[in-house]
C-alpha cells in the first residue's frame, strides 16, 4: 500500500471507514437489537474514539506541522486555534442551513416541504459523516500510511455503533429490516467522498497541511458535541455512555501510538 498515492489512500481508508457503517447495522437483519443502554454506550465509544482522533491524530500534528514551517510560538497556536475554530463555523453553518431531521430531536435548519422525511434523515447523517471522511483523508494526506491508518480504524470502530443506531431507528421510523440496513449502509458512503478532498487538498499544497489537520478536527469536535454526546445522554444512561467514551478514548490514544 506504500506504493499507492496519498490520494487513492485517502480514497481507500475512508471508503473501508465508511463501509464499516453497513457492518455495524448488520443485527437488524437478523432480528436483534441491542437494548437502549448498550447502543448508549456504544454511542459514547465513538464519540471517545472521535474526541481522541481530533487531538492525538489531528490537533498535535497540525501543530508540530506549523512549528516546522514557522518555527514555535504564537503563529503555529494561531493556526490550531483558528483552524478548529473554521471547521467547528463551517459544520455548525451546514447544519443552519442544510434543512434536516434527527430521529430523536426532530427538525432542524429551513423548512423544506417537498423533501420526503427519509431524505431528511440521510442529509442530517451525511453532516455527520463528512468530517470523519475528511479527517481519515487528510491523514494519508499529511503523512501517508503511517498518518491515515489510525484514523481509518478509528473512524471504522466509530461507524460500527453509529451504523447499528441508524438502522435501529430506521426501524423504529418503519422501514424493514434490508430497508433499514441499506439505508445505513449507503450513509457511509458519503466518507470517501470527504476523504478524496481532504487527501487532495493536503497532498497538492503544502503549506495547507496545518490548516487542514485542523479544520478536520473542529469539524469532527463540533459533531461530538452537536450530535453524538447529547443522543448518548437524552435515555438516562449517561454512566454507560461516560464508560463507552471512556474506552473509546484510550483506545483511540493506544492506536495512534502503537501504529504511528
Amino acid at each position: 500500500m506504500d506504493a499507492l498515492s496519498p490520494l487513492m489512500l485517502g480514497f481507500l481508508g475512508s471508503l473501508v471507514a465508511g463501509l464499516m457503517t453497513a457492518v455495524g447495522a448488520t443485527p437488524v437483519l437478523f432480528g436483534r437489537t441491542p437494548s437502549r443502554g448498550l447502543r448508549d454506550m456504544s454511542l459514547g465509544f465513538a464519540a471517545g474514539v472521535m474526541l481522541s482522533a481530533s487531538f492525538f491524530s489531528l490537533i498535535i500534528p497540525a501543530i508540530d506541522a506549523a512549528e516546522e514551517r514557522y518555527g514555535p510560538g504564537v503563529i503555529p497556536a494561531g493556526i490550531a486555534v483558528v483552524g478548529i475554530l473554521a471547521g467547528m463555523a463551517i459544520v455548525a453553518w451546514v447544519n443552519e442551513k442544510l434543512p434536516h431531521q434527527h430521529f430523536t430531536i426532530g427538525r432542524e435548519g429551513p423548512d423544506n416541504a417537498a423533501l420526503r422525511q427519509i431524505w431528511l434523515f440521510i442529509i442530517a447523517i451525511t453532516i455527520h459523516n463528512f468530517p470523519e471522511g475528511l479527517a481519515v483523508g487528510v491523514g494519508f494526506g499529511a503523512h501517508g500510511l503511517s498518518g491515515g491508518m489510525p484514523l481509518a480504524i478509528g473512524i471504522g470502530l466509530q461507524n460500527l455503533p453509529e451504523g447499528l443506531a441508524v438502522a435501529v431507528a430506521l426501524l423504529g421510523e418503519g422501514y424493514g429490516r434490508i430497508h433499514a440496513w441499506s439505508i445505513a449502509a449507503l450513509t457511509g458512503l458519503v466518507e470517501p467522498i470527504g476523504g478524496v478532498i481532504g487527501a487532495a487538498v493536503i497532498s497538492f499544497s503544502e503549506p495547507f497541511l496545518p490548516w487542514g489537520l485542523a479544520f478536520a478536527a473542529g469539524a469532527m469536535l463540533y459533531v461530538i458535541s452537536h450530535e453524538i454526546i447529547p443522543e448518548t445522554h437524552r435515555s438516562g444512561h449517561q454512566n454507560k455512555a461516560t464508560l463507552g467514551l471512556a474506552i473509546g478514548l484510550v483506545l483511540m490514544l493506544f492506536l495512534d501510538v502503537w501504529l504511528a
